[in-house]
């Protein structure tokens, strides 16, 4: 009988590439870990919005939810704004319109978890 569980993995901070990110000009991702390291279910990524960055108005197909590591920033969700800080939690269900503004002089950072899989991102006009 075959044992079918992943295997267990450890990178280090140091291993992981950071890309800018296509639609968000001043925000790079760190993929932590994700199924390419055999997680089953769940990817964790890092993002770092810029000071003076801003992600436009988008969806994805995917949930997100995060956690801020450093900094102060702006997500928006739907037609609030809330402002963020290291601590915080944040939850954005599937297809729900949110964006990020970055009006520190600081970068920020934050933890995304998403399901594995293919996410549609769509940018939103602002009309």
């Amino acid at each position: 009988m075959s044992d079918s569980r992943p295997e267990p993995v450890v990178k280090r901070g140091g291993d992981i590439d950071y890309e800018a990110v296509g639609a968000a000009e001043g925000m790079s991702k760190g993929v932590l870990v994700s199924d390419a390291d055999g997680a089953p279910n769940f990817a964790i990524r890092r993002f770092v919005l810029d000071a003076g960055a801003s992600v436009p108005k988008h969806t994805n197909e995917v949930e997100h939810e995060q956690h801020v590591l450093s900094g102060r920033y702006v997500v928006g969700i739907e037609d609030e704004e809330y402002e963020v800080e290291a601590g915080d939690s944040i939850f954005i269900p599937a297809g729900t319109v949110h964006w990020y503004r970055n009006e520190s002089s600081e970068e920020g950072s934050f933890l995304c978890a998403v399901p594995n899989g293919d996410d549609t991102i769509q940018v939103v006009d602002d009309e």
